[in-house]
């Protein structure tokens, strides 16, 4: 997920390595998202009620696991993912304890981004995405499933369908709780990909996903961050079980080259706040 600039132009070789620079930068991603998306459905699941308490993701259409992501993955979830757990769990029960009573049992420090906006959404049972649109982007495109890739970081789109953007098929579908993750290319050799104008996104603009089940999820932009490939905050990009949501990630910053290409991802943070019929 390169992005062109004048200033720096990449030699061909390392831009022909664009699905592996986004596998690189969610190395860890890849790592964590899994555990802290599974306790934190477990957690949710216990006290929030949802229009369909027996919805779950979809199945991956891989095998569940295999000797190389036991490897990379782990086979336990080791004291810090217990304790990101058991913190969730509290969370979301001062949470709920607030929504009964109407007092506020968390600073505001610590639940920035955790508790809901004052608006009311919609939780829609599993259903793939396929299509993507931002009409102030002017952006209309396919979504197909990505997952795992072989070395155990997450999956992008072949550099072929640059114009595609990939549905991490690991999480959450667009409209179930929690964060369902886009990735797409920002730019290959050949120009502009799908994501090339995702950092001009503002608070506000709205992003439609359009589900394999003709219903229409409708996100609203929260916020548009960059961060350090090495420094991503997964907690605040895959741990927010309180609503359903939704992560557009993409390649961003100064070009350095390498496995790395660009040095930042550009996410943009989006809340669901309705849904209709496609």
């Amino acid at each position: 997920m390169s992005r062109r600039t004048a200033r720096a132009r990449p030699d061909r070789g390392a831009r022909s390595r664009a699905g592996a620079r986004l596998r690189a930068s969610g190395r860890l991603l890849a790592r964590a998202s899994g555990r802290l998306r599974r306790v934190a459905g477990q957690a949710v699941s216990a006290s929030v009620t949802t229009t369909d308490p027996a919805a779950r993701p979809l199945p991956p259409r891989r095998p569940a696991s295999s000797p190389l992501a036991r490897r990379r993955l782990g086979t336990g979830p080791g004291v810090p993912v217990l304790a990101v757990a058991a913190l969730m769990v509290l969370i979301v029960a001062m949470l709920g304890v607030e929504q009964v009573t109407g007092i506020n049992m968390l600073p505001d420090r610590l639940s920035a981004g955790l508790r809901p906006p004052p608006k009311k959404f919609p939780v829609l049972p599993a259903s793939r995405p396929t299509g993507l649109a931002i009409r102030t982007l002017d952006l209309q495109a396919p979504v197909h499933d990505v997952g795992i890739a072989s070395d155990g970081t997450i999956a992008v789109p072949d550099a072929g369908r640059a114009q595609e953007a990939g549905w991490y098929d690991q999480g959450p579908t667009p409209g179930q709780y929690g964060p369902a993750v886009i990735v797409g290319h920002v730019d290959t050799t050949s120009g502009p990909a799908v994501f090339h104008q995702l950092r001009e996104l503002r608070s506000g603009d709205q992003i439609e996903v359009t589900r394999s089940d003709h219903r229409v999820a409708v996100f609203e932009v929260d916020s548009v961050e960059r961060f350090d490939k090495g420094r991503l905050p997964v907690d605040e990009v895959y741990g927010d079980f309180s609503r359903p949501s939704l992560r557009l990630i993409t390649c961003g910053g100064r070009w350095v080259g390498g496995e790395t290409g660009y040095s930042d991802n550009v996410v943009v943070f989006a809340s669901l706040v309705k849904a209709r019929s496609g």
